[in-house]
């Protein structure tokens, strides 16, 4: 067994131009919720559709007209295709046009703008000076992606598209006056000339800001960039993002906005058949014996209060306390299974991309996360022994929601160290528009489908299985919002130990011994340090993505 294990961690399309193309206008399969959607709770300019970035005025536009499809190349190789936002509200301008991956139903959105009455200057937006080809398709059917060039002082926030070779009318779009734009990086790939992503042609990218967080003011256009490798040389893409110059965060909703929005995408989050380690309520662990230990006093632990009143509060993990299970062996596996019963969702909500969205974090906590298992090429199940297990586990998923409508867009569902956004159009949904969540065998990482994900190279990784059973939690029956940034009439009183910024586990060694340590080497160096329990979980506001972006 181990000579073939061994073996396995030892042993590690042509490019197809796309000639299937359209010039079509004919409308593209829109995606649509299962069900309608409320009617929001008054109050602010949240759902508005307008946001005002201090004399810059944007409008959020979701309807288009289809400009060009292709359909080889990219995500499942079926292509991509072009839209400009029409139609345009009267007095606002195009800043860019949208694009999206044909593996999807159409479902997206583009920011127009204009200057309004606070823009005593008049100059914010300005017409192109003149225009570059990017990139065309020469074909039956053409296509030409044209990149305005700015007056000085402006920038460039997205492509217009035509099928003749004719430059753009200048009126066809505007650039933005610097100080009211950021830096960009790239962001989903959405098409390439062949069926992945590619490092020496052209490939297709949405585009976010490269600053993101709480407290950062860029925000997406929801615009494309053209890439290829001219562009690997630049410091910076020739593209740009906006930034909101006004801070007064009136477009988050409000406490009563924030529960309608949860009720109405609150997601049901499924557990594998064979899963022993439920979520509980973090009150229901600390009630059921969870201990307190403190560096140099190990032998006197104190029990942790319900509330965690008695939890050391803020400071740094620093090492001089831990949290762990009851001391009594059976409570201690008990404890261990966890409570369904009792387990609720704490939400964290905060202001994402210049207030343009707002991101709900949903958190759960599990007393105990188990042992890992592995994939290694044929052989399809391997214990990791006690690789995996740790005591707290806290896992997340992150809604995104738009303050300028309501639409929840995308889902962040987080994979151990890592996650993955999803498009709500790829979500699957029950009960209305509550999607669906799966929680992995044991580890508890997120995923937006059922069956088995590895983490790993090729066929050779640690598994992660999820499937549906009985053992499911309807997030959105029970809930608590524990902390609240930019909410205008939020009340939200934090739990004493979500400011616990010590371990919920005592540090551990990695648990592999002689020969199957060796065999293994290659497979558990690629894995995060959360897996071992070197790094004692923290708690979800110690964590990066708390005040930044998910990754």
């Amino acid at each position: 067994m181990l000579y073939a294990i061994k073996l396995l961690l030892i042993m590690g399309n042509c490019l197809k131009s796309s000639s299937t193309i359209s010039s079509s206008n004919k409308d593209t399969s829109n995606f649509k919720f299962p069900s309608p959607l409320p009617s929001w709770p008054a109050g602010g300019d949240f759902a508005s559709g307008k946001i005002d970035l201090g004399g810059l005025e944007l409008h959020q536009i979701t309807s288009f007209n289809k400009i060009w499809s292709t359909y080889e190349g990219g995500p499942d190789n079926l292509g991509a295709s072009f839209f400009e936002p029409s139609p345009i509200p009267d007095g606002y301008s195009m800043l860019g046009s949208y694009a999206q991956p044909n593996n999807q139903p159409l479902f997206g959105w583009v920011l127009v703008g204009k200057s309004n009455t606070n823009d005593q200057s008049g100059n914010i937006l300005k017409k192109p000076i003149d225009y570059t080809l990017v990139w065309a398709n020469n074909q039956e059917n053409s296509a030409y992606f044209w990149l305005p060039t700015p007056s000085d002082g402006y920038k460039a926030i997205g492509h217009v598209i035509t099928i003749s070779s004719d430059k753009p009318s200048l009126d066809k779009i505007r650039c933005v006056r610097s100080d009211f734009t950021d830096e960009t990086e790239i962001d989903n790939w959405i098409w390439a000339q062949v069926t992945k992503e590619s490092a020496n042609g052209l490939n297709v990218y949405g585009l976010r800001p490269k600053t993101r967080g709480i407290n950062a003011q860029p925000l997406s256009v929801g615009t494309f960039l053209i890439h290829n490798s001219t562009n690997d040389g630049e410091s910076s893409l020739p593209l740009a993002c906006l930034k909101n110059q006004n801070l007064t965060f009136s477009t988050m909703p409000n406490f009563p906005q924030i529960q309608a929005l949860f009720e109405t995408y609150s997601p049901y989050i499924y557990f594998h058949p064979k899963e022993i380690y439920l979520p509980s309520s973090v009150n229901w662990y600390f009630s059921n014996g969870a201990m307190l230990y403190k560096k140099g006093d190990e032998s006197e632990p104190i029990l942790v209060e319900p509330n965690g009143s008695n939890l050391p509060q803020g400071g740094s993990n620093d090492g001089s306390y831990w949290l762990d299970l009851p001391v009594d062996e059976e409570a201690k596996e008990e404890v261990k299974r966890g409570d369904l019963q009792s387990a609720e969702v704490y939400l964290h909500v905060k202001p994402i991309l210049g207030s343009t969205f707002t991101d709900i974090q949903v958190w759960l906590f599990y007393p105990f996360n188990g042992h890992s298992t592995a994939k290694l090429g044929i052989i399809d199940e391997i214990s990791l022994g006690k690789i995996g297990e740790h005591v707290g586990d806290w896992e997340h998923v992150t809604l995104r929601i738009s303050n300028l409508d309501g639409i929840l867009y995308r889902v962040y569902f987080a994979e151990h160290s890592g996650g993955k956004w999803v498009d709500s159009c790829l979500l699957e949904f029950e009960k209305g528009n509550k999607f669906v969540g799966y929680s992995s065998l044991n580890g508890h990482a997120s995923y937006y489908k059922e069956g088995v994900v590895l983490q790993g190279v090729g066929d050779i990784g640690i598994r992660n299985d999820t499937g549906k059973s009985d053992m499911v939690i309807d997030t959105g029956a029970r809930f608590t919002v524990v902390a609240a940034e930019g909410l205008i009439t939020a009340d939200v009183v934090e739990p004493p130990w979500l400011n616990y910024a010590r371990e919920w586990v005592e540090k551990v060694e990695k648990f592999l011994i002689g020969d199957l340590k060796t065999a293994f080497e290659k497979l558990v160096n690629l894995l995060p340090d959360e897996i071992y329990g070197e790094e004692g979980p923290t708690g979800p506001k110690m964590k990066n993505n708390w005040s930044g972006d998910e990754k």
